[in-house]
């Protein structure tokens, strides 16, 4: 999955490749500090599109980006919602839809993965998710 910034007049999106099985037990526990949920919590509300949780994974990958600078101040990240977003990788479109191949109703099943093929052809490939795609909610 990837964090995609892209802030009004700017050219080009930042993009980062969010992971939370990956996150560094310290930009973990500053996120727990500043969202007030636990880890597994935080990363269910990421996807599920909680502002402050959002808000706080983009303040990870600025401050990640300005290592030795100081960074930026959570108080300073501040964006519009069409700014950001969530982007599944092939691969982990892949595997939902392996799961509504299956999972899916009869009457659904042809308008979900006519959907989900239209997203995989748009989406980014993600080296790192090359046979093993995870869905980005920790356990």
């Amino acid at each position: 999955m990837f964090l995609v910034y892209k802030p009004e007049g700017s050219a080009e999106p930042q993009r980062w490749r969010y992971n939370p099985r990956k996150l560094m037990s310290a930009e973990r526990e500053n996120i727990e500090r500043l969202t007030g949920r636990n880890w597994t919590q935080f990363t269910k509300e990421v996807v599920e599109g909680s502002s402050v949780c959002r808000r706080a994974l983009l303040f990870t990958f600025l401050k990640r980006d300005h290592t030795g600078t100081g960074g930026p101040r959570f108080d300073d990240v501040d964006f519009a919602w069409d700014e950001l977003s969530l982007e599944y990788s092939k691969g982990e479109l892949r595997k939902i839809r392996e799961a509504a191949e299956e999972g899916a109703t009869a009457e659904q099943r042809p308008m979900i993965l006519a959907r989900l093929d239209e997203q995989i052809a748009e989406a980014q490939e993600d080296p790192e998710d090359e046979g093993k795609a995870q869905l980005p909610v920790a356990e």
